[in-house]
């Protein structure tokens, strides 16, 4: 069986088994309408000011969403992989001539498909209440925002691999979350806040992909942010696919 094949076939039951639970799907696509519905209306008086040009404040407000939703759709890959090894699941794939690299790229398309289907219907619905999309650039930014999603699942996959229990994973994520979101500037741009915190925005690698997505939409392709955004969530999707491979390795030894 080639690689290809293989990488398809656990990605196609990794999809099956979301469908199966569609809460998942329904509670991926209310999050972000519900912050479009309850926060947006909030940063109206700030059009115009610093941090939100002329146009309507959905302009920054949307890729910032669609970039939380990338972070969020690749999360909770760790919860089903620890799953999978009390379920014993894992010991059963060890006798098995799957690839490890497949293994993890099979979650990773599933959370890939998970984002982008439910962030084109947050761009839909976003349109007609203000948000002016460059269409080229948003097909751009899907793709960025897809390595941001391939990194956060690889890496999560690679912590529940690695920790083995659910609390401990919970505790990790939750205590990351927080910190990589409020200084990526998802809600609000890092630009109304002081320096010092700017300063510390460019050591969170999701930083580069909100600013380089806030480029895109607004129909900057080929700027140095966008070059940044792509290179930043490139190496760090790479980097996370190697280690999930290693820790599959390990723990299929």
């Amino acid at each position: 069986m080639t690689f290809l094949l293989q990488t398809a076939l656990l990605a196609r039951r990794r999809i099956l088994e979301t469908l199966r639970q569609p809460i998942w799907v329904f509670m991926g696509l209310s999050v972000p309408l519900m912050y479009l519905a309850l926060f947006a209306p909030l940063l109206k008086p700030l059009a115009g000011g610093p941090g939100f040009p002329g146009g309507s404040v959905l302009d920054v407000f949307v890729p910032g969403i669609l970039a939380l939703m990338a972070f969020g759709s690749g999360m909770g890959a760790g919860w089903i992989v620890i799953g999978e090894l009390e379920s014993g699941v894992i010991e059963r794939l060890r006798v098995t001539p799957a690839s490890r690299l497949a293994l993890v790229l099979g979650t990773v398309l599933r959370d890939v498909l998970m984002f982008v289907v439910p962030a084109a219907l947050v761009l839909v619905v976003a349109t007609p209440f203000g948000f002016d999309p460059h269409w080229a650039g948003l097909a751009i930014l899907l793709g960025l925002l897809a390595l941001l999603t391939a990194a956060c699942s690889a890496g999560s996959a690679a912590l529940g691999i690695t920790l083995k229990q659910i609390g401990s994973l919970a505790a990790v994520v939750t205590g990351l979350q927080l910190p990589l979101t409020l200084l990526a500037g998802v809600l609000l741009p890092l630009s109304l806040g002081p320096g010092w915190l700017q300063g510390l925005a460019h050591a969170n690698p999701m930083y580069y992909a909100v600013e380089a997505a806030r480029d895109l939409a607004s129909g900057t392709l080929a700027s140095a942010t966008v070059a940044e955004g792509f290179g930043v969530m490139g190496a760090a999707a790479l980097l996370a696919i190697w280690w999930g491979t290693r820790a599959y390795r390990r723990a299929m030894a």
